[in-house]
């Protein structure tokens, strides 16, 4: 007797509109951010200057654009690797609208200035524990069809989706220990450097269960359906994925270089820091090398185009922040435009990109049609590249310049130019304490 069953492909077109919904509601805030920064009438008023729209901004993109994006994909790639539907089509629902809501309630509550002033993690107390909430639904519903599969093996890329699921939801409940005094304000549990430590702990691996491991399962399950060949090494992706679980939690003190934080405790972060370059780069050959003899369909397909980048980005990325961990390097590039760079040629290179191929090889199969057109396709991946490269190139000088010039003071002891920090030359009242600066 044949069993017959179907995916629950409705919860994969749902995640799929609101990604790219989401995507140009968190990116035009980002510009209007952007040009509040050059053009100061913009900050039009208190809920739309920049201090509000900016952790609007990285909310949006990462929780809302990004986050979404990983559901869809988790949820469409889940059901085919265990051949079963999803556990729960209830579940499903519940986890979508929740998500929806949380994110409606941080476009409303951060504007306000409602926020707990954490990087990250600026939402609320209840906000907090609707994450809470809607996160163990998502958890439930993907355990119970690992639980129920008809697939023995479990593909690595399955692994990925667990470590985020279990590591997000430990790094958000304790980051987010907060005493309410109200229902819209909270002051943290914890204080001073421990704060600083644990908010560090959340902020680095934010970036690494969010924005990465999942990513790396995404990676895995669509490079090779979309390059049609296997990947390239399945015992380097295992590998791959338990040194990157063992390292990546370790590394978050070294944001805090220079710090109150112990020297011991700083040096912990940049070791592991370092360390994580191997297992980076091993994933990042792992997906370049799976496109061995599939090169020259690179030049025609749009989706293999916007993988291969997102792949190179994240190789970048991931080399670029064990260095900046290094004491040597941290001294020039903190608090500079480098780090701006650097964080978007991981948000909009490696993430933003993975996205869109996903998203282009999708749709047309959820669909049952045709990409309406690959030229716009193309074009969207060629202004995508050509604008990182803009963007990022002359962050990174940036930052040198402004290195530089925090280091230059009058005989008397004055920033000798403090005119990018938003200062006039005559206005120095203060800037004789930034000698403390390093």
């Amino acid at each position: 007797m044949i069993e017959r069953f179907q995916y629950d492909n409705r919860i994969v077109k749902n995640f799929l509109f609101v990604t790219i919904m989401w995507g140009v509601v968190g990116m035009l805030v980002g510009l209007t951010a952007a040009i509040q920064l050059v053009v100061p009438s913009w900050n039009f008023a208190d809920w739309g200057s920049f201090g509000r729209l900016r952790p609007l901004h990285t909310n949006a993109v990462i929780f809302a654009f990004v986050g979404n994006a990983i559901f869809a994909g988790a949820y469409y790639s889940l059901q085919r690797l265990l051949k079963a539907r999803m556990y729960s089509d209830m579940l499903g629902k519940i986890h979508f609208w929740g998500w929806q809501l949380i994110i409606v309630s941080a476009v409303i509550t951060l504007p306000l200035g409602m926020t707990t002033g954490k990087e990250y993690a600026e939402l609320e107390w209840p906000i907090d524990i609707a994450i809470t909430l809607i996160w163990v639904v998502f958890g439930i519903n993907m355990m119970g069809t690992i639980i129920k599969r008809r697939e023995r093996h479990l593909y690595v890329a399955i692994w990925f989706y667990i470590a985020t699921w279990v590591t997000v939801a430990m790094l958000h409940i304790v980051n987010s220990i907060e005493l309410p005094i109200s229902m819209t304000k909270s002051y943290s549990w914890y204080a001073g450097v421990q704060d600083a430590l644990v908010q560090w702990w959340y902020g680095h691996n934010a970036v690494a269960f969010f924005l990465t491991t999942p990513f790396l399962g995404l990676m895995y399950y669509f490079l090779p359906k979309a390059a049609n060949r296997p990947v390239y090494s399945y015992k380097l992706s295992i590998i791959h994925f338990w040194s990157l679980i063992f390292l990546y939690i370790w590394a978050g003190p070294h944001h805090l270089l220079y710090s109150a934080l112990p020297e011991w405790a700083q040096s912990l972060g940049t070791v592991f820091s370092i360390m994580l370059i191997a297992p980076s780069w091993g994933g990042m050959l792992n997906g370049l090398l799976t496109l061995r003899g599939a090169w020259d369909r690179v030049r025609e397909d749009p989706v293999l185009k916007f993988f291969v980048v997102a792949v190179t980005c994240y190789g970048m990325a991931t080399l670029e922040g064990p260095l900046l961990s290094l004491k040597s390097i941290n001294a020039i590039a903190h608090f500079t435009d480098w780090i701006i760079a650097h964080v978007h040629i991981g948000g909009i290179g490696w993430n933003g990109f993975m996205i869109f191929g996903m998203v282009y090889w999708l749709v047309p199969r959820m669909y049952g049609t045709k990409l309406h057109s690959v030229k716009l396709a193309n074009a969207h991946f060629w202004l995508g590249t050509l604008g990182i490269i803009l963007y990022a190139v002359p962050l990174y000088f940036a930052g040198f310049f402004q290195s530089l010039m925090w280091k230059q003071f009058t005989p008397d002891g004055f920033l000798m130019y403090p005119n990018f920090l938003g200062h006039t030359a005559g206005d120095q009242d203060g800037l004789r304490t930034a000698r403390y600066r390093r």
